[in-house]
């Protein structure tokens, strides 16, 4: 007969969301950065995707813009929370 095994403890989430983002070790705040910054990524690919064509001064700038814009969302995915914390603190 096997042995079953407890992959993870019991957790008491009765508090709601307070208690989800601790487990995850992220506030809300952190997780509206996440969120932004995967729809500025997506829109970045939309961007790139879109500059494909037969003009390659059109495609070369396009293309630099969704590079720069990816750029941006991988920065506001990594650094958003402690960026905006250091303006919005008094």
């Amino acid at each position: 007969m096997q042995k079953l095994t407890t992959l993870a403890a019991g957790k008491d989430l009765s508090d709601g969301f307070k208690d989800f983002f601790d487990t995850i070790g992220m506030t809300g705040a952190g997780l509206v950065f996440k969120s932004v910054a995967a729809v500025v990524a997506i829109i970045a690919l939309f961007i790139g995707f879109g500059a494909v064509g037969n003009d390659p001064k059109r495609a070369l700038r396009k293309g630099g813009m969704a590079v720069g814009t990816l750029l941006f969302a991988v920065v506001l995915a990594m650094y958003g929370a402690e960026m905006f914390a250091t303006i919005t603190e008094s």
